[in-house]
């Protein structure tokens, strides 16, 4: 069981956050469930910046899982090339299409369980899409939310289920969906990797590994 202090000193930590940071949003663009679905599955191993522009032109040409069925496999890679690993992701994306067809009306399901069991989707990717497109509670454990998670101190692993469990438990449910926007701008605008701008951090004096560096 947690001590009062450990949930106290986390929830000071998001309280912070949560002003400097008032209108985090996530950085995929998207319009509805099934884009931010997609955009997720290209999101893996690549920048939300490229995927952006990779989902501005694919979105207007392809538009329900239907259309994705139906596009050939090499139009589709071409189409997602500049995102990485897109032989995969081409696959991962039409089986998902196929799955939501057969199995979900072409709907995106707005349940945790459903989404993780279609292709191409763990964790990650349903936290998000929960989350974000049907307001279910979850965290999404992105690389920013992983590194700052074990920098403030909140645990001490790479797992991240773990993170999530961790985070899930130090943290009050209205705060899960928007605490991974909050470590994930911080560690993009501020806390960045290998060149931390301390000196303009919010939540320098309750970090662990700053306060240790100004001890030392």
């Amino acid at each position: 069981m947690l001590s009062k202090i450990n949930r106290d000193y986390a929830k000071k930590i998001f309280d912070i956050l949560k002003k400097q940071y008032p209108k985090v949003k996530p950085a995929l663009e998207y319009s509805n469930p099934f884009e931010l679905l997609i955009s997720t599955i290209l999101s893996a191993q690549c920048t939300d910046e490229r995927v952006n522009i990779v989902t501005k032109t694919l979105f207007k040409k392809y538009k329900k899982p239907q259309d994705f069925v139906d596009l050939k496999k090499e139009e589709l890679e071409k189409e997602i090339f500049s995102t990485g690993f897109y032989k995969q992701k081409t696959k991962s994306i039409k089986a998902c299409c196929d799955e939501l067809i057969k199995n979900h009306k072409g709907k995106v399901p707005a349940d945790f369980d459903e989404l993780v069991k279609l292709s191409g989707v763990g964790r990650k990717t349903a936290s998000v899409i929960a989350g974000n497109a049907f307001g279910i509670p979850a965290i999404a454990v992105d690389t920013h939310v992983k590194r700052l998670s074990n920098l403030l101190g909140f645990i001490d692993s790479q797992n991240p289920d773990k993170i999530e469990i961790r985070l899930k438990e130090l943290l009050p449910e209205s705060y899960w969906i928007n605490s991974s926007h909050w470590l994930a701008t911080h560690g993009r605008k501020i806390c960045i990797a290998n060149r931390p701008k301390c000196n303009e951090c919010v939540i320098s004096d309750l970090c662990p590994r700053y306060i240790n560096h100004i001890n030392s």
